[in-house]
């Protein structure tokens, strides 16, 4: 039987023993419901980190406001529907649909006479496709860990009572700040208890802004992303960090045939007078500056790519871009966002079933906590030991630990051991090094041939136990490896 199945079981089992009492009854339904639902990834960090320009980069769609208004205080919860419609719960209980405007082109959801105060969260459906197969939530900013508008995304994010929060988060850095490590370690600490994080991906936001919109910024961006990866890994509370420009992102995926035409303009305009003309933002836009391309749309281009992105856009089409589309995809690539994807993609989208199954099973345990009979002991500590015993957990953990240098293995090993555990992917061949259409045969000789090493390198006298667990770790995947192929 799968994670998700004994889950659900398990979970079926509560709802039984608690048909009487209406109340828990609810939340374990609500529960049980959760492991049918799509994905959700929470996107969280500083202030003006940049999250809402990300998810609507993500989606590929203006579906996200991005000014600071209200609606940017408040919990957002974006999930597919046949009709973008948005819906406020405020004052406890109570809820209002709310218009969604564009006044100058820039989306917003206006409030009226609501405040941010009141509201408790906002539902968006949008027919959007990501949003088939996850659910992202958009939280305020973390400027502070006290009681205002940041308690909010603390509240989502670290849930004390029987509701489902995120089962994976995306956290925006600007810069790494003790604000920002306290704050993981308590997500880390919600999302995965005592054995650390499950499911945390670092951004380097806005990484373009990093080398002041020079050519070389994403460069800068990378190195800034090492250095904080390198120290996030002594403490194990990402499983990846990864530099992003969201605005050229966004800019990209919905790149207009007008902006790619005046682009053009742009980049038959002699260097050195471009140099010239992009010294300075002001320089850029202002009506006195000659150059192909009106002022007014100059200010729209620099509101939707940024210096960096216009820069970049010139260079790739003075370089031989034929057309829009690929020069959209060329600015999506170099803007960091399928790096960001593919990380998401091998850290949460793969393991989807695992991630929810772990938060259900957390939640479970929230909603049974209340109770002091005997089946309620029962079930949280079937709960707990499928939180302990499952593989598919204990190789997410480990992935946190590999980053932190608690195992000590030579470097190939421990890249291996990176690949076997599904650290680039948990299909048979990601994990074992081999072509996608290699035979079953050599598959599985190849996968009995790691059960053996890993079971050797398991038991070596000189191993320090984290290691060896580790080893023993590896081997187990490998065996798992077998027996999804004997299945």
């Amino acid at each position: 039987m799968s994670t998700i199945d004994r889950a659900r079981a398990l979970i079926a089992s509560a709802q039984d023993l608690w048909s009487d009492d209406a109340r828990i009854h609810h939340e374990l339904v609500q529960c049980g419901e959760r492991l049918d639902e799509p994905l959700r990834i929470a996107l969280a960090g500083s202030l003006k980190a940049g999250k809402s320009t990300l998810l609507n980069a993500l989606v590929g769609q203006d579906i996200a406001p991005t000014d600071a208004t209200e609606c940017t205080r408040v919990v957002t919860w974006y999930r597919r529907g046949v009709t973008p419609t948005v819906t406020a719960t405020y004052d406890g209980d109570r809820t209002t649909e709310i218009p969604v405007l564009r006044p100058d082109g820039r989306l917003t959801f206006d409030f009226g006479k609501l405040t941010a105060e009141r509201v408790d969260r906002l539902d968006v459906t949008w027919p959007a496709r990501t949003l088939r197969t996850t659910t992202i939530i958009d939280t305020p900013g973390t400027a502070s860990l006290s009681r205002d508008v940041s308690a909010l995304t603390v509240d989502m994010l670290t849930p004390e009572d029987g509701e489902s929060g995120a089962d994976a988060v995306v956290y925006l850095l600007r810069t790494l700040t003790g604000t920002d490590t306290s704050f993981l370690a308590r997500i880390g600490e919600s999302i995965g208890r005592d054995s650390g994080p499950l499911g945390v991906v670092g951004v380097v936001s806005r990484a373009d802004e990093i080398g002041a919109g020079r050519m070389d910024a994403m460069m800068s961006a990378k190195d800034v992303a090492a250095r904080f990866a390198g120290e996030l890994e002594r403490t194990g509370l990402c499983q990846a960090v990864v530099p992003v420009a969201g605005l050229l992102a966004l800019g990209a995926r919905t790149l207009r045939e007008v902006e790619y035409r005046a682009l053009v303009k742009l980049a038959a305009v002699s260097p050195d007078d471009l140099v010239v003309a992009m010294l300075s933002v002001d320089r850029f836009v202002a009506p006195t500056t000659e150059l192909p391309v009106e002022p007014a749309l100059r200010a729209a281009l620099l509101d939707r790519f940024g210096l960096f992105g216009i820069r970049l856009a010139i260079t790739l089409i003075r370089f031989g871009t034929p057309d829009s589309p690929t020069l959209a995809s060329e600015l999506v690539e170099r803007s960091g966002l399928n790096e960001l994807r593919d990380v998401i993609d091998v850290q949460f989208g793969q393991r989807a079933d695992q991630l929810k199954s772990h938060t259900a099973l957390i939640a479970l345990g929230r909603i049974l906590a209340r109770s002091d009979s005997r089946e309620a002991s029962e079930i949280r500590h079937t709960a707990d030991r499928m939180l302990a015993d499952v593989h598919g957990f204990a190789e997410l953990r480990l992935l946190g630990r590999l980053r932190t240098g608690a195992i000590h293995l030579p470097e190939h090993h421990l890249d291996e051991l990176t690949r076997v555990v599904g650290g680039y992917g948990i299909e048979p061949s990601l994990r074992l090094g081999l072509a996608p259409d290699d035979p079953a045969e050599k598959v599985r000789s190849t996968a009995l041939d790691a059960v053996r090493t890993w079971r050797a390198r398991a038991t070596h006298p000189l191993l320090d136990r984290p290691t060896a667990l580790a080893c023993s770790a590896a081997a187990r995947s490998a065996e798992g490896v077998l027996a999804d192929l004997s299945g």
